[in-house]
């Protein structure tokens, strides 16, 4: 008798995700990349304000492969460079995880801590 997969667990089951998984997992949501593609558009992204070394990367990407959220591609240019893409399951959780700080965001608004939301974000927010 074939064995059946294991279920998926519930995407929510994984949040919140730290910083960096987030990131990983925003990076990797418009294209493969290998490690180093993926380091440089983190902090460029966040500004600088987050910067993964080697070893905070791949040892992120290794338990990111474990949970089913990112795999390895396949792909390559160099014989030293590992490609990696986020799975169907890694967008259901960085969907998850969204909506989990837009509903923060929209609380904290709510409550006054944060500005109301400009127009701009407004219009984004209904992308």
């Amino acid at each position: 008798m074939p064995r059946k997969a294991p279920a998926e667990p519930p995407p929510d089951s994984l949040l919140p995700l730290s910083p960096v998984v987030f990131s990983i997992l925003l990076s990797l949501s418009s294209a493969e990349k290998h490690g180093y593609a993926i380091m440089k558009e983190v902090a460029e992204a966040e500004g600088g304000s987050l910067r993964m070394g080697p070893g905070t990367l791949y040892g992120s990407l290794d338990r990111m492969i474990r949970a089913a959220l990112v795999e390895e591609s396949g792909l390559s240019d160099d014989e030293r460079r590992r490609y990696y893409r986020i799975t169907r399951f890694g967008r259901k959780v960085l969907g998850a995880e969204m909506a989990r700080l837009t509903h923060a965001l929209k609380s904290a608004r709510r409550r006054g801590i944060l500005p109301a939301e400009t127009p701009h974000e407004a219009a984004w927010m209904k992308k």
